[in-house]
């Protein structure tokens, strides 16, 4: 009877597994369908100028604001070495 129990228990966790492991795998295709959706969309919207203007003008607006951080930082260094 330990035997047969051994298995019962062991082929009642893989069942078990396997029901999890479908639920993550529906959850990761629900995710990836979602992403490539999203990425046809920005695709499309690209094909508009102003759409893509905007999206330009926005990573310009970050990239000058990182510079702009990254002067302030070394002219702070420089005035603290000044003094």
């Amino acid at each position: 009877m330990g035997i047969k129990n051994f298995f019962k228990k062991a082929f009642s966790d893989m069942k078990e597994d396997a029901k999890a492991q479908h639920e993550v795998d529906k959850a990761n295709f629900a995710a990836a369908k979602a992403e490539s959706k999203a990425q046809f969309k920005e695709a499309k919207a690209m094909g508009k100028s102003e759409t893509r203007k905007a999206i330009m003008q926005e990573r310009r607006d970050e990239q000058i604001a990182e510079a702009n951080k990254r002067k302030a930082e070394a002219d702070a260094r420089i005035e603290k070495l000044s003094k």
